[in-house]
């Protein structure tokens, strides 16, 4: 199996639960993640506090909106100071599930399963890439990012020893549901699908999609966008000019 191009992910969810039976809704799981970054990046330079506005500017967001999702995990801040950077840094990372190693089976060692399997902040981040499986015989064997590229019949098995949670679908539209069924009847819980095909898993598992096409769609839409709407600017001003000329004649 080859790859494919990515899908994006679903934005009415809620992510998982918090203490207390407190459900995170997944746009603010999402800024939670971008403000984790923007943590980290102050811990590495041993940065102690950070105020909302600093979060905010990071992540486009408003002080109000980060202190409204920070309130939302149990975190209000100390006046005067601001968050602990360090403390900050953790209870999020428990909220989102990363506080803990997650191990993962990829499924396509195409050009785009290659380049997860080889991508080092997966393992800097909590996830780690255990196994790596491919339906061709003439892929199955090698190896891949110093993984032996494994044939599906060993999914199941693999899934179970290696206690693997989370599967990357990284393989052509077309054999994108029969891997995700392979990949649920295995026992994963959660599945990243970078196939460009919507799947079908019902409640089974939390899925994410991932669609580089879209995006790129999205973003020259964008742009032709911006490059209209300077084309009228443009050509308007002639007119006005015009205008004026005959306003002070």
């Amino acid at each position: 199996m080859h790859s494919g191009s990515l899908r994006c992910g679903d934005a009415g969810a809620t992510l998982r639960l918090m203490p207390g039976n407190t459900r995170v809704p997944r746009p603010t799981a999402q800024r939670l993640s971008l403000y984790l970054r923007e943590l980290e990046r102050l811990e590495a330079i041993e940065q102690l506090t950070v105020s909302s506005r600093q979060l905010g500017e990071s992540v486009g967001a408003a002080d109000a909106q980060v202190r409204k999702d920070l309130g939302i995990i149990g975190h209000s801040g100390i006046p005067g100071i601001g968050y602990r950077v360090g403390a900050l840094a953790e209870a999020i990372r428990e909220v989102i599930g990363v506080h803990k190693r997650w191990r993962a089976a990829l499924v396509g060692a195409g050009n785009i399963g290659r380049a997860l399997a080889a991508y080092r902040s997966f393992h800097q981040q909590g996830f780690e890439i255990v196994a790596v499986f491919d339906a061709s015989a003439a892929v199955v064997g090698r190896t891949v990012a110093q993984l032996r590229v494994r044939p599906m019949s060993d999914l199941a098995a693999t899934v179970a020893r290696e206690d693997i949670g989370i599967g990357i679908i990284a393989v052509p539209p077309e054999c994108a549901q029969e891997v995700a069924d392979d990949l649920i009847e295995a026992g994963v819980r959660g599945i990243l699908n970078f196939a460009p095909r919507l799947l079908s898993v019902g409640d089974r598992v939390s899925m994410v999609n991932v669609d580089f096409r879209s995006a790129l769609e999205h973003l020259v839409h964008d742009v032709s966008q911006r490059d209209m709407a300077a084309i009228e600017e443009a050509e308007s001003k002639p007119v006005a000019q015009r205008r004026r000329r005959r306003g002070a004649a």
